[in-house]
């Protein structure tokens, strides 16, 4: 625009605008931004002119936005800093902070709060939102009349308990008499883009009602900066090499579980033990193409993905999930398929959830085929979203690799042979010199920083996190005195890297180890069981500052040993059950007690 054309459409003088331009000259996006607010201020004050020089030149101070998450993987963390960097650009004054680091008794002094939260297992809270969660239901949660918040949750409506932790949160909130000033929003795996929306919208919102003046101020979630250390992350993967692929449960094993080298050599990815990394995988191509015949398609037409124009073989085997079922396809394949039996089943929920649970996308088609569009199918369809698996190694033994311990999904039904999606296409579908897209999910899972004992617990492939401990505590000669708890079905078949492990005994790098081989005898034993066997000692040993980590089965080992480390507690600190309790909720919250669970 012109300064003529500006001139005539602005209620300023000349010489106030003159003025006015000098003044914005050279200013930050953040600094307009809060002049915009600050003269707002003033126009609804009904403000004439700005402070004389030695006057109080700023507003009154603004209200702080809390932004609270509650993580499991880093995904509610990532969408809870892009809505504080949206919320700071936008002007306003933000705090953003995990639940575990959260001290609940400040909730009372809070008046606007946006929470993102992940929901684990069987509707559980992630681990850093486990003490806030119980809190806000609890006698001792305050009145929060006057305060403004939303929320968003993330889950996977595969599960039962969708998005509860979140749900969850909002109804405790407005219980405790706070008003949602953006209606809750529930996002499935696909959550990139309903969070930028939801940040958008309870950002303006908040910041509408902060009084900083977003009228002129523009909120957008997809410019939001995100932490990165590498060029390369979820949305831009690196592609690296497989190295090898290496079976290490023996021949008449249960399971099979292998070891993965590779390579990340040029891309400038770093990670830490505790960390994850992410795999985007390819879907089995004769799973494709049974689909494309299933259904009629034609494999060489395109349809659109992402703004282009793909292949229908190339969508279904990069873009689109066909592995795990859940609810939303099988309502949808019934609609656009018009198939009756389906549309019954989807409102029976109990059901539903039964014929799922042993059924991937391709056994629901196989059971319904039917003649229907490319787009049709894709519309039933989620996103490929990539798997995570916990690292195990350190780079300061491995440098530029990185290794994992997977359980290979396989197994018979409907007399078909079934894979798990990432699980299959590493082990089965990709030779070793292959290439396969990465990135590195960081993590809350940590070695102590100074060198306090370390306790580990670790069935199956468990194992993982704690081989990447070992190595960084040796490779860096650190004095941690370390201890490992781990089981698998068979001492023969199933002791996962036995050799090394002998090794760090050996060397003096590993100070116990105890190993619980469930079918090794008659009356199976787990990990828990091994652990409360060894309760004096474990009790010595958080006594003098260890740090208790788990890692594996959420639903069930998790649990499990959780409530060994309770009555370990309990019997040998001589507390009753709540002062027991107490004491490992201040594990937690001291960071003394870390779970990386799945």
């Amino acid at each position: 625009m012109s300064s003529q054309n500006t001139e005539l459409t602005s209620p300023l003088a000349a010489e106030q605008l003159t003025q006015l331009n000098k003044i914005t000259a050279g200013m930050s996006a953040n600094q307009l931004s809060w002049v915009s607010g600050y003269l707002y201020g003033l126009a609804q004050a009904g403000a004439g002119s700005l402070p004389a020089a030695g006057a109080p030149a700023a507003p009154a101070e603004l209200p702080t936005l809390t932004v609270l998450y509650g993580s499991q993987t880093g995904n509610a963390k990532g969408v809870a800093q892009q809505a504080a960097a949206a919320a700071e650009a936008a002007g306003l004054k933000v705090r953003c902070v995990s639940m575990g680091d959260y001290k609940p008794k400040d909730l009372k002094k809070e008046t606007h709060v946006l929470i993102t939260s992940c929901t684990q297992g069987e509707g559980d809270p992630p681990d850093d939102a486990i003490e806030f969660h119980a809190f806000l239901a609890g006698k001792k949660a305050p009145k929060l009349d006057g305060v403004k918040y939303s929320v968003l949750a993330l889950g996977d409506s595969s599960y039962e308990f969708f998005c509860q932790t979140g749900k969850d949160f909002d109804e405790r909130f407005a219980k405790l008499g706070a008003t949602a000033i953006e209606p809750r929003v529930d996002c499935d795996v696909e959550y990139e883009e309903p969070a930028a929306g939801w940040i958008e919208r309870a950002v303006a919102a908040m910041a509408k009602d902060m009084q900083a003046g977003v009228a002129q101020v523009t909120v957008s979630a997809a410019a939001t900066p995100t932490a990165t250390t590498s060029a390369y992350n979820k949305k831009n993967p690196f592609t690296a090499t497989l190295e090898t692929n290496q079976k290490i449960t023996g021949r008449d094993s249960v399971k099979d579980i292998r070891h993965f080298e590779i390579s990340l050599e040029g891309s400038g990815l770093t990670y830490q033990p505790g960390d994850s990394l992410g795999v985007w995988f390819r879907n089995d191509e004769k799973v494709v193409d049974e689909i494309i015949e299933k259904l009629g398609l034609d494999a060489s037409a395109n349809i659109e993905v992402d703004g282009e124009q793909v292949a229908v073989r190339e969508a279904l085997t990069r873009h689109y999930e066909l592995t795990l079922s859940h609810p939303g396809f099988v309502s949808k394949y019934a609609e656009v398929t018009g198939n009756a039996e389906l549309a019954k089943l989807a409102e029976d929920r109990q059901a539903l959830r039964a014929y799922i649970d042993v059924r991937q996308i391709i056994d629901i088609i196989r059971e319904h085929a039917a003649k229907i569009s490319a787009e049709q199918l894709v519309s039933c369809l989620r996103r490929l979203t990539p798997r995570l698996y916990s690292i195990a190694s350190s780079q300061a033994e491995v440098e530029e690799e990185v290794h994992l311990t997977v359980g290979v999904v396989r197994y018979d039904a409907f007399g078909e042979e079934h894979f798990g999606g990432a699980s299959g296409f590493l082990a089965e579908r990709l030779e070793e010199g292959g290439e396969v897209d990465v990135f590195v999910e960081h993590s809350h899972f940590r070695l102590p920083e100074d060198n306090s004992p370390v306790i580990m617990v670790g069935p199956g492939t468990g194992i993982a996190p704690f081989r990447a401990f070992v190595q960084e505590i040796d490779a860096n000669e650190r004095e941690n005195e370390t201890w490992l708890f781990f089981g698998n079905p068979t001492f023969t078949e199933d002791f996962l890297y036995q050799v090394e492990w002998q090794s760090y005994l050996k060397d003096g790098v590993l100070n116990k180890i105890d190993l619980a081989f469930s079918r090794d005898q008659a009356e199976k034993i787990y990990v828990q069981d091994r652990m409360l066997e060894k309760a004096a000692e474990l009790w010595a040993w958080l006594e003098k500052g260890a740090y208790f980590y788990v890692c594996g089965d959420a639903n069930r080992m998790a649990k499990d040993v959780h409530e060994a480390l309770v009555t370990i507690v309990e019997q040998q600190g001589g507390k009753s059950r709540e002062e027991a309790e107490n004491y490992v909720s201040e594990l937690r919250k001291n960071k003394r007690y870390q779970r990386d669970v799945y």
